[in-house]
């Protein structure tokens, strides 16, 4: 490892950035230094505008990816090479925002019906009814479940946040079902080797394996299930602010964004709708 990368990661954890913001940065630094051959302590600002040019035109990415790579170079440059200003005046492509190819009820109930492997089942079952991320979802432990107050401590989620998220009853029962069967002692869903959890790309391979058995031919993956629970929260009433911290968003401008895909949404008086529950009775 060069003395400018572990420079970075330790900037980086002394700041408490994510594992995924770890990557994503280093893999951003990577590719720049890869692109001209030399370490970007020898690059000038024309040269970053070059890069981001490239980029843009002929790799032709999004604006979303863009963005985190431009935010990966600011910071190797402002904090760990201690530049005085990032003055790098770039064009990005500009973000397109597109309404995603949302999940019925019933597509749901079809997803989860078609995984034979149990655990699996009770890993989309659980990333659906809490809407959890599955980076979230697959780090789980046994004792972070409260089911007498039917409460999931999710910690560190994105942001580095810890939350809590209300378990309905429908998804409790399913829960204790399926802890009796599988008995997990620190992971709710561990890998092959018990100290360790399921992978993110377990999880991803599990959702696809679904999809491809139902024959789901809708755009989008695993957080297609974080977007169903958020939808189908709102279409029963949940109030927004409500949906925000089971969500854990940090601004509710992004939980908003659901009321455009819920155009008849009407406020309820209930908290937290069962969707559990909802599924089962749709059987």
């Amino acid at each position: 490892m060069s003395p400018l990368r572990q420079k970075m990661i330790e900037a980086m954890r002394v700041r408490g950035y994510s594992p995924r913001t770890h990557q994503s940065y280093l893999g951003a630094v990577s590719a720049l230094s890869k692109f001209y051959g030399r370490s970007p302590e020898r690059l000038d600002v024309q040269a970053l505008k070059d890069f981001f040019a490239y980029l843009a035109v002929e790799r032709q990415l999004s604006g979303s990816s863009c963005r985190v790579i431009y935010n990966g170079i600011r910071f190797l440059y402002l904090q760990v090479l201690d530049w005085k200003q990032f003055d790098v005046a770039v064009a990005m492509p500009k973000l397109v925002r597109r309404i995603p190819e949302l999940l019925t009820r019933a597509e749901v109930a079809a997803l989860l019906g078609a995984l034979a492997n149990r655990k699996h089942r009770m890993l989309l079952t659980l990333a659906y009814g809490c809407g959890l991320r599955v980076s979230e979802v697959v780090s789980i432990k046994v004792r972070q479940i409260d089911g007498e107050r039917h409460l999931l401590r999710v910690e560190q989620g994105k942001g580095g946040k810890d939350r809590l998220v209300m378990i309905s009853d429908g998804l409790l029962a399913r829960l204790r079902r399926y802890w009796l069967s599988h008995r997990p002692v620190r992971w709710l869903f561990p890998s092959r080797e018990p100290e360790d959890c399921v992978s993110v790309d377990t999880a991803q391979k599990a959702y696809r394996n679904a999809r491809g058995r139902v024959g789901l031919e809708k755009v989008g993956g695993f957080h297609s299930l974080r977007h169903a629970y958020a939808t189908h929260q709102l279409e029963d009433g949940m109030p927004v602010h409500i949906l925000q911290r089971q969500l854990g968003h940090s601004d509710l401008r992004t939980t908003m964004r659901y009321l455009h895909w819920v155009p008849d949404y009407r406020q309820g008086a209930t908290g937290n709708s069962d969707l559990i529950a909802r599924l089962e009775q749709r059987r």
